[in-house]
């Protein structure tokens, strides 16, 4: 059976609430984080420009991506598409730039690719707050908890925290303003 966001009656809770939070999203970030190293207290801080695009359901990037993980084509309900160009605060050298997809269906985010791996994966998802997201990403013996919260129209706040073989070795806080819709 198919389902999708256009008939709410065969919705999932969950699947609306990350439908409004994807919308609530969309637009162009400019991202200013900092990411502590446990034990030691090691910083890094990176602003990174994001462009976040809603997905609807039975899009292409969204059928693409229900392929990756063996789904039937239209079974995403939405997502998101992020695109992102990063660099050190302090030195300005170049960190990263690339892009990600992430899919909905029931309380599981499907994603082309990982933090930390080129290859798709699966995140667990839930709203304690209908403008809050929590997820918890686990592969490589690594576990990534991340909690992201729309602040008004104009900012969002995120954390990770990654811990490898039961202990945390990494804190990233994020404050994002939006920059343009």
């Amino acid at each position: 059976m198919t389902r999708s966001l256009q008939d709410p009656a065969t919705s999932t809770t969950e699947e609306l609430l990350v439908a409004k939070f994807f919308r609530s999203s969309a637009g162009n970030w400019l991202s200013e984080r900092r990411y502590y190293t446990l034990p030691d207290g090691a910083t890094q801080e990176v602003v990174s420009e994001i462009a976040i695009e809603f997905l609807a359901p039975g899009c292409l990037e969204l059928q693409e991506l229900a392929g990756l993980h063996g789904l039937d084509a239209l079974a995403l309900t939405c997502g998101s598409k992020i695109e992102w160009d990063s660099k050190d605060s302090v030195t300005g050298k170049k960190a990263s730039k690339g892009s990600t997809l992430f899919g909905a269906l029931g309380n599981i985010l499907y994603r082309d690719r990982g933090f930390a791996t080129p290859k798709p994966i699966t995140a667990i998802y839930h709203f304690p707050h209908p403008d809050t997201m929590c997820l918890k990403t686990e592969y490589q013996n690594s576990v990534f908890e991340e909690e992201i919260k729309l602040v008004g129209e104009k900012y969002r706040t995120r954390q990770t925290i990654i811990s490898r073989a039961g202990e945390q070795v990494t804190i990233g806080q994020y404050l994002e303003k939006r920059i343009r819709v």
